[in-house]
């Protein structure tokens, strides 16, 4: 199968994003507007240059309606796209509409212009049932859009009051009820327009009606690619896009596909290096060179790989770049924080604090910071804030939880997991901090069963099956703990001792004296190979060494060899290590001597006799 073409920047891409910033911003998606704006800018200017390229054929007058059945104006190549409309066996069917159906919505919209330009400035202002007043009787397919969008908005933000009037009421649900949401999804349930299924499949996402949700922002984005803009970017859609890249009207080589990809396995925590080879294609010239957002990307893909030195040299380019750039400024926190780096994080955090006290990420950063001063109370304080300022701010529930804790409030970081796991059933964090929570309270049966689901999202995580198998052991399962440490080997730093000495214990208890002695033996030479001190292997070279003492044909050998290496440190099993090197010695001289007797036998030649042996004498005639 030939290998698709690889797109570039190219006028068609540099008209797309314009549109979709224009389309995004007078339907109110300010987030999907900013993003496509930044995105455009980063592109070298000579190719953003009109002239660089010959004018597009397409009319961009009214572009969010479905012309054809393929995407036609936002990032799509020159190459054929027929074939890439997507064939899965489930995928809905694209509806094209007719001409006269497309001229009539454009004619509405003039006709409706003056109305729309006053209810996007009521949006702008926040004043969203106004706007709704306004476009009370409009038709026309934008002015429904910002219509019930603006519906929507209000009826969240009343939802989120009626919330948090039952704050510290065991009575409060986890999340906050918008029980306008079937009426909503009524004023849009025949619509056609891709931006009003855009709606609609947000309104079923709310309702957990996710199968319906995909069909429907599936279409959308079919017909028109700049609402997988405002889907992903904006925080409005919370279908997963690992779900819809495989049906993506684009190829998989398309640099849309690769940012949804990146974005996506960033956060579920699980990008690869994979994910980095696609960050750096991205930011060659031919795509987006100067794109600050893409640079985070990269940065974040290194934060989850553990490559904290470069994550944070990617952080500091892009603030040299956009020294004002609050977004990802907590992933920025967390870096220091893990690094220990006090000083740069409190120059940061007062920095940033100064800049706007009132954004979530920037309260998550003063957060960092106190935590890693172990003033915790403080730190709470600072995640506490910015739920309040985002009740979906994922990061700010979990380490609210790990601050309480450390505290020791079990009951606290138990609420504050559990409200990170209503807002992402998919974060291992919340799952494992409720497990930690749990182990706390000495309750392992829960911690287990916690465990266990942060391990099914994350099956290669080395601590999350050494905390499951620490859990095994407490209730005495010990033949299943022995299973946890075994998975977390296979992932585990091959220099790594700490679960092959729990294994080596393990088995031990379990009486299985050769698997322990095999531990320990993968632990002193991990340890000779690495030229660590002889203080980190010396009880394990005693371990293996009483094994073979202990042993019927055992290596009394190897026994010798550990045990001088032992006895001649500063260990602290000096003393134990020359006593069983006298008796390993005697049992080499003892076995010299059997064998030395067997070879006289065989060969007809009497053995070596004892000072009262008198025997040959006698023999003598």
């Amino acid at each position: 199968m030939a290998t698709p073409p690889v797109p570039c920047v190219d006028a068609q891409m540099i008209s797309g994003l314009k549109e979709a910033v224009r389309e995004c911003s007078e339907r109110g998606l300010v987030i999907a507007s900013k993003w496509s704006s930044e995105l455009l800018l980063s592109i070298p200017l000579e190719k953003r240059k009109p002239d660089q390229f010959s004018p597009p054929t397409f009319s961009t007058s009214t572009p969010a309606r479905s012309r054809s059945p393929q995407p036609p104006l936002s990032f799509v190549e020159h190459s054929p796209v027929a074939q890439l409309v997507p064939t899965h066996p489930h995928a809905p069917q694209l509806r094209i509409e007719l001409h006269d159906a497309r001229e009539r919505e454009k004619d509405l919209e003039q006709q409706e212009q003056d109305l729309l330009i006053a209810a996007r400035g009521c949006f702008e202002t926040r004043e969203f049932l106004r706007a709704v007043h306004l476009l009370r009787d409009c038709r026309s397919p934008k002015a429904r859009f910002l219509a019930i969008y603006s519906r929507f908005i209000a009826s969240e933000k009343k939802a989120l009051r009626d919330w948090h009037k039952l704050d510290n009421n065991r009575h409060q649900p986890p999340v906050p009820v918008n029980s306008s949401l079937n009426e909503l999804l009524e004023l849009v349930r025949n619509a056609t327009d891709p931006w009003l299924l855009f709606l609609q499949a947000l309104f079923l996402s709310r309702l957990s009606r996710r199968e319906e949700a995909i069909e429907n922002i599936l279409l959308s984005i079919a017909a028109f690619l700049g609402i997988g803009l405002a889907g992903r970017f904006s925080g409005a859609a919370s279908v997963m896009l690992s779900s819809l890249i495989q049906f993506f009207p684009l190829p998989a080589t398309h640099p849309l596909v690769h940012m949804f990809q990146i974005k996506t396995l960033n956060e579920l925590h699980s990008p690869s290096e994979h994910e980095l080879g696609l960050c750096d294609r991205l930011l060659n010239q031919n795509f987006f060179p100067n794109s600050v957002w893409v640079m985070s990307l990269r940065a974040c893909v290194l934060y989850h790989l553990h490559d904290f030195r470069q994550a944070e040299l990617q952080f500091e380019q892009i603030l040299s770049l956009d020294p004002y750039r609050v977004d990802d400024i907590d992933v920025f926190s967390n870096i220091l924080y893990v690094t220990d780096s006090k000083l740069k994080l409190s120059n940061l955090a007062h920095e940033f604090l100064a800049l706007d006290k009132d954004r979530p990420e920037v309260c998550c950063l003063v957060g960092n910071h106190y935590s890693l001063r172990a003033e915790h109370e403080k730190a709470v304080k600072y995640f506490r804030r910015a739920t309040q300022l985002d009740r979906t701010y994922l990061s700010a529930w979990t380490l609210m939880g790990h601050e309480y804790v450390e505290m020791k409030n079990s009951h606290a970081a138990i609420e504050a997991y559990r409200r990170a796991v209503d807002v992402n059933r998919k974060d291992y964090r919340a799952w494992y901090g409720l497990g930690q929570a749990y182990e706390l309270l000495s309750m392992h049966h829960y911690a287990l069963h916690y465990y266990q689901r942060a391990t099914a999202l994350r099956p290669y995580d080395v601590r999350l099956w050494q905390a499951q198998g620490m859990c095994y052991e407490e209730i005495g399962r010990l033949r299943e703990a022995v299973e946890c440490l075994k998975r977390a080997l296979i992932p585990a730093d091959p220099h790594e001792i700490t679960i092959n000495l729990k294994l080596a214990q393990l088995h031990r208890m379990l009486e299985e004296p050769a698997e322990s002695a095999a531990y320990h033996r993968r632990v002193v030479e991990v340890c000779q190979a690495d030229s660590r001190p002889i203080q980190d292997y010396a009880k394990s070279s005693l371990e293996v060494a009483e094994y073979h003492m202990n042993k019927y044909d055992g290596d009394l050998f190897l026994a010798r060899d550990y045990l001088e290496r032992v006895a001649g440190s500063n260990a602290e099993d000096v003393g134990r290590a020359s006593e069983l090197l006298k008796v390993v010695k005697a049992k080499l001289e003892a076995r010299a001597l059997a064998e030395s007797e067997i070879a006289a036998k065989s060969n007809g030649v009497p053995g070596p006799t004892g000072p009262g042996d008198t025997s040959a004498e006698m023999s003598i005639p």
